[in-house]
């Protein structure tokens, strides 16, 4: 909406299960003058096909790695150079997440030059109501736990759906919402099987619609997170900004969204994802404290106002994309767009 308001005209192309001739017709077709590929193993890997090698070469890159792409793919060598060769043909690179800029500075130095922080906004898509709590079994006496995210192995929805079987076993009380769709299919099925075998404490419905997804988030009592890897989590963001409080894997891309900056409170707690009894731990002071989850709630809505907005994110963005459009844009640096600025100074 962001870079509409501003005169752009984009489309959003998802490549998952996209073929590349279909790539290249789109391409040939719409004659983009930017390509910005978020994901950098998956999305960026496709622009390195010799096919769009030939067509698409001249058209400016920009790239947004995502934390897959860095805790993840990144251990595996074709992945890795798959990686390094997009991030080589992009003229910046666009992360959103401070940890996620540390790691590439450590990982990538070479490209430092055309590297860009841009703080992550927020904004919800409407204000649809979504009833969240009869999907989940919920009575008014039930605490309820909400995780919404794809069904694939680095989200961990299995591994939380056990752990919060041993939660359920000493608090009774509290129920648990998966909301994503299918994404790895042998995972799935698995998840599939096992949320069936506890449906009197868990159930998995389909995504929630960006256009409720507010609703969703103020029904539910604490919001999970049980990521392996993370960039920066859109859904914490969110769920922080409506008051929510969250339990979220310790990993640095939760870091920061759940216990903010020095000084901050925190916005939940971390649990460390090799420890079941850590999550146990954490998971019963939520349920058993209620001022604590005021707190954590109130500290995210504090936070959410200290945020940039879209229309900053997007002012941003548009530098960016000018400049990469310019003739010589691999040779400008990102100083030359904005001063990269930590995120507690945003």
């Amino acid at each position: 909406r962001g870079l509409q308001g501003r005169g752009w005209d984009f489309e959003i192309q998802a490549t998952r299960g996209l073929d590349i001739l279909t790539l290249l017709k789109i391409i040939r077709q719409r004659q983009p003058q930017l390509i910005h590929a978020h994901h950098a193993s998956h999305a960026g890997s496709m622009l390195l096909n010799p096919l769009l090698e030939v067509f698409g070469s001249k058209i400016p890159l920009v790239v947004s790695p995502g934390g897959t792409d860095m805790n993840v793919d990144w251990k595996g060598r074709r992945q890795r150079e798959i990686i390094v060769r997009v991030c080589h043909r992009a003229r910046f690179i666009v992360v959103q997440s401070e940890e996620l800029l540390f790691r590439i500075q450590d990982l990538l130095p070479e490209i430092g030059e055309r590297l860009v922080f841009i703080p992550k906004s927020f904004v919800y898509l409407g204000q649809e109501d979504f009833h969240l709590r009869e999907a989940a079994g919920c009575g008014p006496e039930n605490l309820l736990f909400f995780l919404p995210a794809g069904i694939r192995p680095v989200k961990g929805n299995l591994e939380c759906l056990r752990w919060m079987k041993k939660v359920h076993e000493q608090r009774p009380r509290i129920r648990v919402l998966f909301a994503g769709a299918r994404i790895d299919t042998e995972y799935s099925e698995k998840f599939e099987r096992e949320v069936n075998e506890h449906r009197t404490f868990a159930r998995w419905i389909p995504p929630v619609p960006p256009s409720a997804i507010l609703s969703a988030y103020r029904a539910a009592d604490i919001i999970l997170n049980a990521s392996s890897s993370e960039g920066l989590s859109n859904a914490l963001l969110e769920a922080t900004a409506a008051g929510r409080p969250v339990l979220a894997s310790k990993i640095p891309g939760n870091r920061w969204v759940v216990l903010g900056n020095n000084g901050d409170h925190p916005m939940g707690l971390l649990y460390d994802g090799d420890d079941p009894e850590d999550f146990l731990k954490k998971a019963l002071i939520l349920i058993d404290e209620e001022e604590v989850r005021r707190k954590f709630g109130e500290a995210g809505i504090r936070r959410a106002a200290s945020l940039p907005t879209p229309d900053e994110e997007a002012e941003r963005l548009v530098r960016v994309y000018e400049m990469a459009m310019r003739p010589g844009g691999n040779e400008i640096s990102a100083q030359t767009i904005f001063k990269n600025r930590r995120m507690r100074n945003s």
